[in-house]
């Protein structure tokens, strides 16, 4: 198995916190669970997308997420427009995902952990009724959270079978 429910860097919020406490306990539990989806495979696995008709992997994810804590914590939120995209491609979207070939895991995994940092500090401060601007207009950091938490664990429940698909391993 992958890991462990009780592996003790990962813990579902309780039951009776407060909405923010709440709200970051599961956006850190969804967080650790990509990470955890990732471990104990070599770089090859990681980029291995056993769909024929998807672009996902896991190390794919992780860039993915890595590009959404971002657009989300920085762009929206911090309203920093002229922040780049990490991976940037002018022939499509989503290039995060594929080509993988000359990818670092060390290095990606590095920057997926230091946006989630900067999207820890974006929101250390605020309220959650404080907003940024979204195109469609002003965004909650309530707003915000919510929608990572859903991202992650979207994500999630693809790492769940590309993870099983590539070793059998189940849980977490």
């Amino acid at each position: 198995m992958v890991g462990d429910i009780q592996d003790p860097r990962r813990s579902e919020p309780g039951f009776l916190l407060g909405e923010r406490e709440m709200l970051e306990g599961w956006l850190e539990f969804h967080r650790m669970t990509l990470l955890l989806k990732c471990e104990g495979l070599s770089d090859t696995e990681r980029k291995i997308r056993p769909v024929a008709t998807s672009k996902l992997s896991l190390h794919g994810l992780v860039r993915h997420m890595a590009e959404v804590e971002r657009g989300w914590f920085r762009r929206v939120l911090q309203s920093e427009r002229d922040t780049p995209n990490i991976w940037p491609d002018p022939n499509g979207e989503d290039t995060e995902l594929v080509p993988l070939d000359d990818a670092d895991w060390e290095t990606d995994l590095a920057i997926w952990n230091v946006e989630c940092d900067a999207s820890r500090a974006a929101a250390a401060s605020r309220s959650l009724d404080d907003t940024g601007e979204h195109r469609d207009g002003p965004c909650s950091l309530r707003w915000i959270y919510n929608h990572m938490i859903e991202e992650y664990a979207r994500h999630n429940g693809h790492a769940d079978l590309i993870r099983e698909m590539i070793d059998g391993a189940v849980g977490l």
